[in-house]
């Protein structure tokens, strides 16, 4: 097997399956969002991370607006960060 990977983002990092994930990031819909009526008002969903550095770094690029996006859509989401405990 190669040691290239067409797409290296996607490898998995064995040393980190494992590994404790404390900090989260959770993402739920405002309750004025259309969503909520497909999801029902309860859901969210969310990230965890090994550290405070990583949850922050993801945090700040899921508050940013996506490229993709049409001129004039902007996600409705709300963000809030997880700590330990």
């Amino acid at each position: 097997m190669s040691d290239f990977f067409c797409h290296p983002h996607n490898v998995v990092d064995a040393a980190r399956i494992d590994a404790d994930r404390p900090w989260g990031i959770r993402v739920t819909a405002p309750s004025t969002d259309p969503f909520n009526k497909l999801v029902g008002g309860d859901w969210s969903r969310e990230h965890w991370f090994i550290d405070a550095a990583s949850r922050d770094a993801a945090f700040d690029q899921m508050r940013d607006r996506h490229g993709f996006y049409r001129i004039g859509d902007d996600p409705s989401i709300v963000l809030e960060k997880i700590d330990p405990s």
